[in-house]
């Protein structure tokens, strides 16, 4: 059974910094894209970003030139770096593979961002 597990979700105020982890028990875990989605309340979960077996990444616009995505094969881990963090980035944060696997979501974490 595949285990998801996001971390380093927190409260921030505006402008300011996260990083996010998330640690996947998926076998041949660098053979696949991965991703990061959030959902916030009352909307429907988006894909945020994703990178590639060979870590080719890609953004949402909201999102652009703020987040930067990253793994770790080795450790099965991919990161999502957040910076200059803005209200509307309030939101549980998830990973999973990218298309999403259904049985694949964690818990997530969640991030506010507020002053």
């Amino acid at each position: 059974q595949v285990q998801v597990v996001e971390s380093g979700g927190g409260l921030v105020q505006p402008g300011g910094s996260l990083r996010l982890s998330c640690t996947a028990s998926i076998n041949l875990f660098s053979v696949y894209d991965m991703g990061w989605y959030r959902q916030a309340p009352g909307k429907q979960r988006e894909l945020v970003a994703s990178i590639s077996s060979g870590g080719r990444k890609n953004y949402v616009d909201s999102v652009k030139g703020r987040f930067t995505i990253f793994r770790d094969n080795a450790k099965k881990t991919v990161f999502l770096q957040m910076n200059n963090l803005k209200p509307e980035d309030t939101a549980v944060y998830y990973c999973n593979r990218f298309p999403p696997v259904g049985t694949y979501w964690g818990q997530g974490t969640q991030v506010t961002v507020s002053s």
